[in-house]
């Protein structure tokens, strides 16, 4: 006898149930529904890219992380060549495949062109809690525009969403890779060095500056890195310091205007500690944003953070980050839910010209993680996509459930007509099951008098009406249900 065939899906993938699949339509909704608002327009690109069109955009770490696929009906030879045996990719992010739509459309597209883009993407990286190899982006980029009016719109747009979804321990981190260049360059670290100094910055306030001057050692920038220390652990100490003196939500204005003050102080100890044009343009564009955002009502969402630094190569100004507040009672789920920032550099990759592009990117995945762990989904979502279920009583009556069905769907419900004739608790159960939240008897008194026995399964109440108030009857307690939760 053959071994059974494991039937879990591959390591990093997932299978979808219904339930997961409404809250995860549950949170797009609102999410398109307040870039639609913006003014943003959908967007959809193919879930296979050429090979070409993704390396070298990512740097040495996203290149590696990249999915290749197979040439088709190629033989596999052991003295073939990568590029012998590859030439497509998987979707490694949605930015990238957003520059070469713009540089390929470019005379079909507006001058200033704004889109969001919900779809799959696929990364070769370790799964772990809230993280997986085949996950959905939420991107949101404006395109043709150096304003930071852009910056702090994406800021407005994300926060919108965030506090429809009922969050309220979040911060958006600010940083500008400018600002971080001079930072480099004033503690001597080699240009040539930036890229692999600023992947471990950025686990600053993730990993510990212990961790981050340990990994700083093996790549022999421990020196440097020590001369930011004091500056990046007074910064840190400072936000907890807010954090925990403003934990009560009461105080939620006080906390913003001490964040206020924080954001100035940090201001001026960069300035003190940058020099050269490079660093005054970051720290402009920054002081421009955070005036921006004021008028938007953020103040104390937006705080700078000079050791964010965001790994992928192809930022070159203002950055963002997302993250769970430190006051947040759950903070043993402190991680990134977003972020983004500007890339003008990248659409003139796939062309001759250089075009201004920003964006943003929530972190789906583990918005619904965070979401779930906190008990944050409408109750309604829990039951089934039926409104009601229809039951048959025997197989004469088959004829009748279906009628029923019909007018019930003429009415703009969700209806479910149990398949087969059986016991009425069968069919109780079986909708108890399912989690449909009515069930419309038709029984043998019932089809004598043209009625039906509307019972509601939460309460386990039932009456018996007239066949063509069971429409009404149905969305006055899927109404009331609704507004209940």
């Amino acid at each position: 006898m053959s071994a059974p065939t494991n039937t879990n899906p591959a390591r990093g993938m997932r299978d979808f149930l219904p339930i997961e699949v409404r809250k995860r339509e549950y949170v797009i909704e609102i999410i398109k529904e307040v870039y639609e608002s913006y003014g943003f327009e959908p967007l959809e690109t193919p879930a296979v890219e050429n090979l070409e069109t993704l390396t070298g955009k990512y740097g040495e770490e996203g290149n590696q992380l990249i999915y290749k696929i197979l040439k088709r009906g190629e033989k596999l030879e052991q003295s073939a060549s990568e590029k012998d045996l590859s030439d497509l990719a998987l979707r490694y992010d949605l930015t990238v495949p957003l520059a070469r739509v713009v540089a390929n459309h470019k005379n079909d597209l507006p001058r200033f062109f704004k889109r969001y883009q919900i779809q799959p993407v696929w990364r070769a990286d370790r799964p772990a809690r809230g993280r997986f190899r085949e996950f959905y982006q939420c991107d949101v980029d404006a395109i043709g525009s150096s304003s930071m009016i852009v910056e702090a719109e994406l800021c407005a747009a994300v926060s919108e969403i965030l506090h429809k979804l009922k969050f309220k321990g979040f911060v958006i981190q600010l940083n500008h890779r400018k600002i971080l260049s001079a930072m480099l360059n004033s503690v001597n670290v080699p240009k040539e060095r930036h890229v692999e100094a600023l992947i471990t910055l950025d686990k600053f306030d993730k990993i510990g500056d212990e961790a981050v001057f340990n990994e700083a050692m093996k790549l022999n920038l421990s020196e440097n890195f020590l001369k930011l220390a004091p500056f990046f652990r007074s910064i840190l100490n400072k936000r907890r310091e807010i954090n925990q003196e403003f934990a009560d939500r009461t105080m939620e204005h006080k906390r913003n205007v001490a964040f206020n003050k924080y954001n100035e102080d940090v201001l001026e100890i960069i300035s003190s500690f940058i020099k050269g044009q490079e660093g005054e343009q970051g720290l402009s564009d920054i002081k421009k944003i955070l005036e921006f955002v004021r008028i938007n009502n953020l103040e104390g969402r937006v705080i700078i953070s000079p050791m964010l630094a965001r790994g992928l190569s192809y930022y070159t100004g203002a950055i963002m980050e997302i993250n769970l507040d430190a006051d947040s009672e759950f903070e043993d789920f402190n991680v990134s839910i977003g972020g983004g920032g500007r890339y003008d550099g990248l659409i003139g990759m796939f062309g001759k010209e250089e075009i201004p592009a920003c964006g943003f990117s929530l972190g789906l995945e583990r918005i619904l993680v965070v979401m779930e762990e906190r008990g944050m989904f409408p109750k309604e979502l829990e039951t089934n996509s039926a409104d009601v279920l229809i039951t048959v009583w025997n197989e004469e009556s088959i004829g009748e459930s279906l009628k029923l069905a019909g007018e019930l769907r003429q009415q703009k419900l969700r209806v479910l007509v149990y398949p087969e004739a059986d016991k009425l608790g069968k069919q109780f159960k079986y909708a108890a099951q399912i989690n449909v939240p009515f069930v419309c008897i038709l029984g043998e008194s019932e089809l004598a008098e043209n009625k039906v026995t509307l019972k509601n399964m939460e309460t386990g109440e039932q009456e018996t009406i007239e066949r063509e108030e069971a429409a009404a009857r149905v969305k006055i307690h899927k109404q009331n249900s609704k507004s209940k939760s």
